[in-house]
């Protein structure tokens, strides 16, 4: 996926309404006057988000520019200047917070992607993130994981089917659950079940659904199930993988690890911006 340029405006729009309202009490009494600032990583590791300064910009005042030194996906050091702005004073400052969260954020969401990814130490298996993410920021969460080296889930609700605990709680017959799907959402749409017990995995198998998930199971279960699956059917682990966990599920066979702490225990990456005149 890709941060469009217009659902891109749109957000950061919203985001700046939020923090400026009326207008930036702060700078209100500068005099006028062109200044330049430097944005700099203080801990190594992945940078993402160098689309956000030149957008946040472009939406207060057309004389101020951004020219990013390395691109999305770069594993940086502590020390690193990713990027440059030039610009009035009144709108780098105005601007400076909300591009620093969303760098901040999906920084460490790449980060913890790219971690994650490096701790299975297996390319057979795809880590993935999930729809746990902050209201408002998926575009921006999902993007990030990409850069780290991971694979978007389902967008949303409507983009994919996934039959949760829930759900099956509300359902007294699976295969001909699946079938209707099929007849409703065309034959292009993934659906895909949760399964905890083995009479559940069974019951998927026979519903020829598209991808199984194994929720909150032990690598061993987890290699035992796969081998009980058609190749036809991907599978899929969830469910209290934590990063220490991650290389006891390595040769599993699983075709996917999804990890919803990519994106709901974000620990920012601290970059800073400072005004170098």
């Amino acid at each position: 996926m890709t941060l469009s340029p217009k659902r891109l405006t749109e957000r950061l729009a919203t985001f700046l309404e939020e923090d400026l309202a009326t207008g930036d009490l702060s700078t209100s009494a500068l005099p006028p006057q062109v200044v330049h600032g430097d944005f700099t990583a203080k801990r190594a590791g992945i940078l993402v988000g160098q689309c956000i300064p030149a957008a946040v910009y472009q939406l207060l005042s057309s004389q101020a520019t951004y020219t990013p030194t390395v691109p999305d996906g770069t594993l940086v050091s502590a020390g690193t200047v990713v990027g440059h702005a030039t610009g009035p004073a009144t709108t780098l400052l105005a601007g400076e917070r909300v591009v620093l969260n969303l760098m901040q954020r999906m920084s460490g969401i790449a980060t913890a992607t790219h971690l994650a990814v490096d701790a299975l130490n297996d390319p057979s298996i795809g880590i993935l993130d999930t729809r746990k993410t902050a209201p408002g920021l998926r575009l921006f969460d999902k993007y990030a994981v990409q850069c780290g080296g991971g694979l978007n889930h389902r967008m949303g609700l409507y983009d994919a089917v996934m039959l949760k605990d829930n759900h099956l709680r509300l359902i007294t017959d699976l295969p001909a659950t699946v079938q209707r799907l099929r007849q409703l959402i065309g034959p292009t749409k993934l659906i895909e079940v949760e399964v905890e017990t083995l009479n559940q995995l069974q019951l998927a198998i026979t519903s020829r659904v598209d991808m199984i998930m194994f929720d909150n199971q032990s690598p061993t279960t987890v290699r035992e199930w796969r081998q009980l699956v058609p190749p036809t059917i991907q599978v899929e682990a969830s469910g209290g993988i934590t990063p220490a966990k991650l290389p006891s599920y390595a040769g599993t066979g699983v075709d996917f690890i999804s990890l919803g702490y990519l994106t709901n225990s974000v620990q920012a990456l601290d970059i800073s911006f400072n005004l170098t005149d």
